[in-house]
């Protein structure tokens, strides 16, 4: 096996793992994973522990406890969900402290039901920050139109934030101003600017997905001929504009306080067309001060055979700017298509969190103590 994420991560790609469970934790493949796969980070959402808390037995003894304090479900997930966050902090502390608060960081996400609410998603934010009582704890607040001022908020007060579902160019740009608005606000308040981080959690594959469905749509050789390319060429330009932003005169006055640029995450990693290599969005989105978060999968095939290359998203906007125009001329609308698939992520996520709900419920039921 060669090592790739080793090479990857000397190009300036912190490798973070898109998954979570007590099993992971308890078994010590997490710290395996740490010691071995160059893992730095790991990130959470409602579909992870979704499908973590409904195998296994692993929190068995968790929920009966709280069954027999006749906890509600949502405190019930909260304790869980919270728990495994809190030990997987403490297992990537060592990164953490070794890389200054960049990296050894876990995320969770405020409940995605909030997703359009200001007021309860700080609220949220405040909660988790001070439930898992962690200093390298990112807390995940999507990139909705009600997540901006939140993620100003939240950032403001100290509270380092992952922000996620973000699809578009413009969106991503609203994120960063969001971004160092909070370090304003923070800055005034006299806060020290180096202990808050962020990372945008800018998702990839889905838009290959949306995009690629509506030119088989089509179906002429035109349009087949840009299928899977304008996830990577939207990737590589917000990269574009990290590097803008993060170079302009309103960062260097924060710059100048000592605070941490927010990093460019690249989220939905995973591969779904299996005509791409399945190492697409790794080997392909190369490029310092960025994070990457792979699902277990991902992660394996990039150890096994990525192909690791340098920088690969450095000289691309010129083109990638091409191949975003190319899909608008077949008749496909960015616009509509990003915005689609922010609502999507948001639906889903609620959907999982429901699935959540009523799994966690009917767990606390079967592990009741009989009544006497």
């Amino acid at each position: 096996m060669t090592d790739a994420l080793k090479r990857l991560s000397e190009e300036g790609v912190a490798i973070w793992l898109d998954d979570l469970s007590r099993k992971r934790i308890t078994s010590g493949n997490l710290a395996e994973l740490i010691d071995q796969q160059h893992v730095v980070g790991v990130t959470t959402n409602p579909s992870i522990f979704q499908k973590a808390i409904s195998e296994g037995d692993g929190y068995d003894q968790q929920l009966a406890d709280l069954a027999a304090r006749k906890v509600t479900v949502e405190e019930a997930i909260r304790m869980i969900t919270t728990a495994d966050v809190r030990d997987a902090a403490d297992i990537l502390r060592p990164v953490f402290d070794a890389t200054d608060g960049q990296d050894g960081r876990v995320s969770i996400e405020v409940d995605p039901r909030l997703a359009h609410n200001t007021r309860a998603t700080v609220a949220e934010a405040k909660q988790l920050a001070w439930l898992v009582d962690r200093p390298n704890t990112l807390i995940k607040i999507p990139a909705t139109k009600a997540g901006l001022p939140a993620i100003t908020e939240v950032i403001g007060r100290g509270i380092s934030v992952n922000v996620t579902l973000i699809f578009s160019l413009e969106r991503y740009r609203e994120v960063m101003d969001a971004y160092l608005a909070g370090l304003e606000k923070a800055k005034a308040a006299g806060l020290d600017l180096s202990k808050i981080h962020s990372v945008a959690s800018f998702f990839v594959s889905r838009v290959d997905t949306e995009i690629d469905k509506r030119i088989d749509a089509l179906g002429t050789d035109e349009a087949k001929s840009a299928r899977g390319k304008a996830g990577l060429a939207n990737a590589r330009l917000a990269y574009e504009a990290f590097e803008e932003v993060f170079s302009g005169d309103r960062w260097a006055a924060l710059d100048k306080a000592r605070a941490n640029k927010q990093r460019p995450l690249w989220a939905s990693t995973g591969v779904k067309d299996k005509a791409y290599k399945d190492t697409l969005y790794v080997d392909d989105l190369v490029a310092p001060g960025t994070v990457n978060t792979m699902p277990e999968a991902t992660l394996e095939a990039a150890a096994d055979h990525g192909q690791i290359s340098g920088n690969t998203i450095a000289g691309t906007y010129d083109k990638s700017r091409q191949e975003i125009e190319a899909v608008e001329k077949l008749g496909i609308s960015y616009d509509e298509v990003v915005q689609l698939l922010e609502d999507e992520g948001v639906e889903k996520f609620e959907a999982a969190w429901n699935d959540l709900l009523k799994s966690t419920e009917a767990e606390l039921k079967r592990l009741a103590p009989s009544e006497g």
